[in-house]
């Protein structure tokens, strides 16, 4: 069971959060303060991700996550009740993975988690070959008999999530949940506009996604 490290001052949102992360399946360590948190992660070695709150006593966010990012790469989420584009930069150039500004969706946040920890485990998977593409999931390099495409953020998600998924049926909800999240606020058809730039970048390759009728889509590969 992934163990999840929540510091925020507030004892209602450690509690409120700490439900919802129980009830997804995560065991919670929590902190009052920054100090606290830092020493929580120092002391344990089995932490799989930290959520941290920008504005805590002693030892606020920023300063928790500059220290842990000296030594470690694990995922961490900052909250905060500021909603700035500074704060934000500020958050990613210390090497926060997320930021998401309060008021917040728990559900959403659990999105994120569960995101950033399925990536975290991706991480050193070898280059996989399937059916004439190579997918560097390290490098978000993708080769199509190889030759480079240039794929977007997006795009490579969305390519990664039907590889893993080769030869089942996929909804579009299940594809907006999956690459998009529970906060995206677009509608379905975002994911044909994709499936088609995918398709046409991917070349003779492009016909490994198959339309679905009444569905959505499916990608098989040649063997």
């Amino acid at each position: 069971m992934k163990k999840v490290l929540f510091a925020d001052d507030e004892e209602r949102m450690r509690k409120l959060l700490g439900d919802f992360l129980k009830k997804a399946g995560y065991t919670t360590v929590y902190a009052k303060n920054g100090r606290e948190a830092l020493d929580l992660f120092n002391q344990m070695e089995d932490i799989n991700l930290l959520i941290l709150d920008v504005m805590m006593p002693e030892m606020d966010g920023w300063e928790v996550c500059r220290e842990i990012r000296k030594s470690s790469q694990i995922p961490i989420i900052m909250l905060t009740a500021r909603d700035q584009e500074a704060d934000e930069l500020q958050g990613f150039e210390l090497g926060a993975d997320e930021y998401i500004s309060k008021p917040f969706s728990p559900p959403v946040l659990i999105a994120r988690v569960n995101a950033l920890l399925r990536r975290a485990e991706r991480k050193n998977y070898p280059p996989r070959s399937i059916g004439g593409l190579l997918i560097d999931e390290n490098a978000h390099y993708v080769y199509v008999d190889d030759q480079a495409v240039d794929l977007t953020p997006k795009e490579f998600e969305l390519l990664l999530y039907l590889v893993d998924h080769e030869g089942r049926a996929l909804n579009r909800d299940q594809i907006v949940n999956a690459v998009w999240n529970y906060d995206f606020y677009g509608d379905t058809r975002t994911v044909d506009v994709h499936i088609k730039n995918l398709r046409l970048k991917l070349g003779d390759k492009g016909d490994y996604i198959q339309t679905v009728r009444g569905i959505g889509y499916r990608f098989e590969a040649k063997k």
